[in-house]
């Protein structure tokens, strides 16, 4: 359930998961769940607790970028970054290491160190041409990242480039590229059309209400 829940209903997940450790606290997959439950509800400090008990049972470094980035939500970027340079990272697949670059990016843009931001996204992940399931968030970090230091012409190719390879909806890059190129969007229905559909509406629901009270009356009669 809190597989299923996180992204739609990430308080609900949460509350499953206390449920859960009520029930299997010794259970490492357990534990892992929660930090996650607890981590999409922004309870840095818990998810943390939850994501090195886990370590702990299973001695796995899998949890180490999340882990860090738990460090971020805490307001402590320099512990990120001491963990960004440890040696588990090393131990990391490469998915792995590739989310450990941008926790670290986050870091030095949680410092304003912008620019170091972008040297610490520059990889060989960021320019290969293959598309993978990272891609398309590095892709969108690295243009954010130079967006935020001025170059605007460099975050736009980014943004694009981001766009082709996010087939899932990951980011809103193409929302962001429409905005660098001045696109706006405008609801389709004017605020008539809307006043229309509420009189619609309204006229419906009278006519609903006049037909169950004519159905009433017809039922009395046969009475």
């Amino acid at each position: 359930m809190v597989a299923k829940l996180i992204d739609e209903d990430p308080e609900q997940a949460y509350a499953y998961s206390r449920i859960a450790l009520r029930l299997a606290s010794r259970v490492a997959a357990v534990r892992e769940a929660a930090g996650f439950a607890a981590y999409a509800n922004q309870k840095y400090s818990e998810a943390l607790a939850e994501f090195r008990a886990a370590r702990r049972m299973t001695g796995s470094v899998e949890l180490w970028p999340v882990m860090a980035d738990c460090e971020r939500g805490l307001g402590r970027p320099e512990k990120a970054l001491e963990m960004a340079g440890a040696p588990e990272v090393q131990k990391l697949d490469k998915a792995g290491q590739v989310e450990m670059r941008l926790v670290a990016a986050g870091a030095r843009r949680d410092l304003d160190q912008i620019d170091a931001a972008i040297v610490t996204l520059q990889s060989p992940e960021l320019a290969a041409n293959s598309v993978q399931p990272w891609t398309a968030r590095l892709r969108y970090a690295y243009a954010d990242a130079l967006l935020a230091a001025g170059r605007e012409a460099e975050a736009r190719e980014w943004f694009a480039k981001a766009v082709e390879s996010d087939k899932d909806g990951s980011t809103d890059a193409s929302d962001r590229l429409a905005e660098l190129d001045g696109v706006e969007f405008v609801d389709a229905l004017g605020d008539d059309e809307v006043d229309g559909t509420d009189e619609v509406a309204e006229v419906v629901e009278r006519r609903v209400s006049s037909d169950a009270e004519g159905d009433k009356s017809a039922e009395g009669d046969k009475d």
